[in-house]
């Protein structure tokens, strides 16, 4: 029962911060049906930029999505938390002026049909990833995925035995 409760929770605070979005950005942003968030759940959109999030997806605790020109969702998408999406990003060829002061560039990003996005996952500017993906904990994306890959942070972990003798 406790579970329901939370789960209720969750649903109802999403719902008034949809009503919020949809005040703030008008058609800017597009909810598609069933589509959820839970807590620190955040989006930016300037003036004139597109969010269009598919059906039945769900974001995970703190997931952003900023956007300046267009980012679109497909259906059935789930995505862990600390989830970043990014459709822009600073420009900085002229050291003369400080990177604040020259802008952004920016390109769509698409993210296709059933696709997992797991946590802390960062997608840059440009970005078309295909349906049925799975993009592993902690990649930083900046080139397309084609339909039905699996992307996995190749960093490995290096174990090596502590010798306490050795340490006393």
């Amino acid at each position: 029962m406790g579970i329901m409760l939370i789960k209720a929770k969750f649903h109802l605070v999403a719902a008034v911060k949809k009503i919020f979005y949809k005040l703030v950005y008008g058609k800017g942003i597009s909810f598609g049906k069933n589509t959820t968030f839970r807590k620190n759940f955040s989006l930016y959109i300037e003036k004139n930029a597109r969010i269009e999030l598919g059906n039945d997806c769900f974001f995970n605790n703190g997931c952003s999505l900023n956007c300046l020109e267009k980012i679109k969702i497909g259906d059935r998408c789930i995505f862990g938390e600390g989830v970043k999406i990014y459709d822009q990003n600073h420009c900085f060829k002229d050291i003369s002026r400080p990177i604040k002061e020259q802008g952004f560039s920016s390109a769509p990003v698409e993210i296709g049909n059933d696709c997992w996005i797991c946590s802390n996952v960062t997608i840059l500017k440009g970005v078309k990833i295909g349906n049925h993906c799975v993009i592993g904990a902690g990649c930083l994306i900046y080139k397309d995925i084609p339909d039905n890959t699996i992307v996995k942070n190749k960093t490995g972990l290096v174990l090596s035995q502590r010798n306490i003798a050795e340490e006393n």
